[in-house]
């Protein structure tokens, strides 16, 4: 039987975070998390942490595509949060952002990691970016480099 895991250790890992400036003041916690994950527990060196802000979570994919096109990056970590609201905007918007960044991941076969918050409310995309439920960010920074591992066990698989 071969067992193909990934870890989480990836010191040497280029890694991109897209990150949507709407709904900054959750965000910001969400991106926190995420560059501390990277840094503290897979030693991912800062020169290889790059950030690219874009408007919002539907700006999401198209910015992602093009950093995963770029060949500069061993994975992209988006990073945003969609509120619900009273209309039906809450649906196109999360549906769209989920689906692009889907696309991306495997047009590339290049680890895209969705770290979106998709809440009913202010007080549960909170809870998601750093108390209650810990931090979405730094959830989707580990998946991130451990993917980036698992695929190269997969390659390197005989």
């Amino acid at each position: 039987m071969n067992l193909l895991e990934g870890v989480v250790a990836a010191p040497n890992a280029r890694i991109a975070i897209a990150i949507a400036r709407f709904n900054h003041f959750i965000n910001d916690s969400l991106l926190n998390g995420a560059i501390g994950a990277l840094k503290r527990i897979g030693q991912v060196k800062d020169e290889n942490i790059t950030v690219a802000w874009v408007p919002g979570a539907y700006e999401l994919a198209l910015a992602v595509n093009v950093l995963a096109d770029s060949k500069k990056y061993d994975a992209v970590v988006a990073l945003g949060t969609i509120i619900r609201g009273s209309t039906a905007h809450f649906e196109f918007v999360a549906g769209e952002c989920s689906a692009g960044l889907s696309a991306v991941a495997s047009r590339t076969a290049m680890p895209v990691s969705f770290g979106v918050l998709t809440t009913e409310n202010i007080e549960q995309a909170i809870e998601r970016a750093g108390t209650k439920a810990g931090n979405k960010g730094a959830e989707a920074a580990l998946t991130a480099l451990e993917m980036i591992n698992l695929l190269q066990s997969i390659k390197a698989a005989k």
